[in-house]
């Protein structure tokens, strides 16, 4: 049960959050600015997180899926650390706790 709620958690989670970037709202523009990437970087963050999304929502790729989103994770928690803006660590975490229970629960 914690596995498959897990695993459609991260899902809507992944494929909102892609969304979000690749439209580009004018928050999500601005971060983006401020922590130095081009014009474009949203689109493309958003383009993998939709991926990754899928494949987490596929079985047979779940695994590589899981991988793609960890590493997306990181890289934002890197970004937020280096620019020391915080207030974006807490939705991180729950993505990190949920990657974490999906990967244990399988």
């Amino acid at each position: 049960m914690i596995h498959a709620v897990s695993v459609w958690l991260l899902v809507a989670s992944f494929f909102g959050a892609g969304l979000v970037n690749a439209i580009g709202t004018v928050a999500t523009r601005s971060d983006f600015a401020r922590w130095g990437y081009p014009r474009w970087w949203g689109r493309f963050t958003g383009g993998l997180e939709i991926m990754s999304a899928v494949l987490i929502a596929l079985p047979i790729s779940r695994m590589v899926g899981l991988a793609m989103g960890a590493v997306i994770i990181a890289a934002a928690v890197l970004t937020v650390l280096r620019h020391r803006d915080f207030m974006h660590l807490v939705p991180l975490s729950v993505f990190i706790v949920v990657i974490a229970l999906t990967e244990i629960s399988s």
